[in-house]
C-alpha cells in the first residue's frame, strides 16, 4: 500500500506571516495519518517552518540544493545545511530548474545523489512541453529523464525516490492534464520502473504537478497510478492546500 503525498511548492512566493497561517491552520487539521504533507518554502524561511510547523502533520521540504556539501559555491546551499533545519524532501529537476537555471539531466541526477547522501528523499520531477507532447513525444522525454537518474541508482536508492509528473504545459497556466492523459504517463513510468524491479515499481509513488487544485484533486487522486500531488498556486492559500490535502486522505 502507497502512502499518498500531497507536496506544496511555494516557489519563490511567501512570507513569515504565510508560514505562521499554514502552522495554525494545520494545527487543527483533522488529516489521515496515514498521509505524508510536505511544504517547500522558499530557503529564508525554513527555520520559521521549522518552528511553526512542530506538532503539525507538515513536513519540510527544500526546493533545489547544490551537489556539494561545502565549498566556493556562493549563494548555493547544502543538503548539510537543509538538515540542520530538519528539511526530509528535496525537489530535483524541477522544470524550472531546468529551463531557467539550465540543468542538464546530469546536474539533476548529481542533486538526487546529493539528496540521497543525507538522508533526505528526492522528489524527482519530469514533464514534457506542449511542443513536445504535440509531436508525439510525451513517453520518450518524460521516461528519458526518468532513466537518465534511476537507470544509475542501487536498488536500495531507486526504492527512496520519489517521482513527480509535471507537463511544463499546465504548470501555471491554469491548463491541466485529464486525469486520464496523468494517468497515460504515471502508467508507462510504473510499468518502466517494473523493468528494474517489479516490487519496485509497485511501491514507488508518483505525484501529479501542474495546476492541480481544489476543485481537480479528487478526481486526478482517484487515478490507480496517481499517489499524490506537487502542487503550485493553490499550495499558497492554506484553506486551498487543506482540501487538496483531505481529498487525499
Amino acid at each position: 500500500m502507497r502512502t499518498p503525498l500531497i507536496a506544496g511548492n511555494w516557489k519563490m512566493n511567501g512570507s513569515s506571516e504565510l508560514v505562521e497561517a499554514f502552522g495554525r491552520g494545520f494545527s487543527e487539521a483533522s488529516l489521515s495519518e496515514a498521509l505524508e504533507v510536505v511544504v517547500f518554502p522558499p530557503f529564508p524561511y525554513l527555520e520559521a517552518a521549522q518552528r511553526c510547523f512542530s506538532g503539525t502533520p507538515l513536513k519540510l521540504g527544500a526546493q533545489t540544493l547544490n551537489p556539494l556539501h561545502s565549498g566556493a559555491r556562493t549563494g548555493e546551499v547544502s543538503g548539510r545545511m537543509l538538515r540542520e533545519f530538519g528539511v526530509a524532501y528535496a525537489l530535483v529537476g524541477h522544470s524550472e530548474r531546468r529551463q531557467l537555471y539550465r540543468e542538464s539531466d546530469e546536474d539533476v541526477y548529481d542533486r538526487l545523489l546529493a539528496a540521497l547522501s543525507v538522508d533526505m528523499a528526492p522528489v524527482l520531477c519530469v514533464g514534457e512541453t506542449l511542443e513536445e507532447r504535440d509531436a508525439g513525444r510525451t513517453m520518450e522525454v518524460v521516461l528519458r529523464q526518468v532513466g537518465y537518474a534511476m537507470a544509475r541508482l542501487e536498488p536500495e536508492q531507486r526504492a527512496r525516490v520519489i517521482i513527480a509528473y509535471e507537463p511544463v504545459w499546465a504548470i501555471g497556466t491554469g491548463r491541466t492534464a485529464t486525469p486520464q492523459q496523468a494517468q497515460e504517463v504515471m502508467a508507462g513510468i510504473r510499468e518502466y520502473q517494473a523493468g528494474f524491479d517489479r516490487d519496485l515499481a509497485s511501491g514507488l509513488r508518483l505525484l501529479y504537478g501542474g495546476s492541480m487544485n481544489a476543485d481537480n484533486a479528487a478526481e486526478l487522486l482517484a487515478q490507480p497510478d496517481i499517489d499524490g500531488g506537487l502542487v503550485g498556486g493553490a499550495s499558497l492559500k492554506v484553506d486551498d492546500f487543506l482540501a487538496i490535502c483531505q481529498s487525499a486522505g
